[in-house]
């Protein structure tokens, strides 16, 4: 089997939103924030929260995504030198913070301290806003206590082999805030990762819970239906970069009664192109577009 790799601010909230056209449903292939999770359901996922308009990862950037209709908001999972699962893409804080190291040497504490939120607005001056200087690295708790049971939370474990226990905290976290349980199918959660290893600790921790499989291809993708099949014994869906895929690959994916969610769809053009292929989600680090492409087709 190929080997698979190991996803006042009110006032901007309201700025941004005023572009948003709202839509309530847009048929088989649309999304309603009400229905039950299911392979006609379409999904927008906002990647790294509304990361094209805010700091990624921040509560800035998932309110945004949330204004602008997303159905679930990502985070990404690294774990602090004392346990903790925060919310970052990357094993180290260089990028995303006034910071440098890895976060698996780092206290939570030490994490606290970091300003997440000004490299945004040096790298992109024509969205910087006031707001975002000085903001913090949300822990996944944080995350869960500021959004509640009424949003949806797409999490991915990052660098699994780094953080030993990282899947049985996760585990805690989503059962302490009853996240999981016997509506498994039309969760309030779903967890994706590159590491099969970890998607499988995660199936026989809590079987209830939704599984994504993230596929890394450097070439253009192929899959083999038994490699499919063996991924549909744990998991609900697969995952992999839109730039990899083609017309063929969707409808194989969905031959196997798997779900496919591409990252990351920032273009109209292309987000069109692959809803009409079939996929059935999308990874966007702009809504409000994927909102309106969804509209249109609506």
């Amino acid at each position: 089997m190929k080997q698979l790799k190991k996803i006042s601010f009110s006032l901007l909230v309201l700025l941004l939103m005023s572009t948003v056209v709202s839509v309530n449903s847009i048929g088989a292939k649309g999304k309603s924030k009400e229905a039950e999770f299911n392979s006609n359901r379409f999904l927008s996922i906002a990647h790294r929260g509304a990361s094209g308009h805010a700091p990624e990862h921040t509560l800035a950037a998932y309110k945004l995504g949330e204004g602008m209709q997303a159905d679930y908001i990502e985070v990404d999972l690294q774990m602090t030198k004392d346990g903790v699962l925060i919310a970052m893409h990357d094993e180290k804080v260089n990028r995303t913070t006034n910071g440098s190291g890895y976060v698996k040497d780092m206290t939570l504490a030490e994490i606290k301290k970091l300003d997440a939120g000004s490299w945004f607005n040096r790298a992109y001056p024509e969205k910087a806003q006031p707001e975002f200087e000085g903001l913090q690295v949300p822990t996944l708790e944080e995350v869960i206590e500021t959004f509640g049971k009424g949003s949806r939370y797409y999490i991915e474990t990052k660098a699994p082999s780094v953080y030993p226990g990282m899947e049985q905290e996760l585990v805690r976290i989503l059962e302490k805030h009853k996240l999981t349980g016997q509506n498994a199918q039309s969760s309030k959660v779903l967890v994706q990762s590159f590491s099969q290893e970890s998607l499988l600790t995660m199936h026989d921790l809590k079987p209830e819970i939704p599984l994504v499989q993230l596929i890394s291809y450097s070439k253009p993708a192929v899959i083999s239906d038994l490699e499919l099949e063996h991924i549909k014994e744990y998991a609900i869906g697969v995952g992999m970069s839109h730039t990899k895929i083609d017309r063929s690959y969707v409808e194989q994916v969905r031959h196997h009664g798997l779900l496919i969610h591409p990252y990351t769809v920032n273009e109209r053009a292309d987000m069109e192109r692959l809803i009409d292929w079939g996929v059935t989600g999308i990874f966007t680090n702009y809504p409000e577009v994927l909102e309106a492409v969804l509209k249109k087709k609506g």
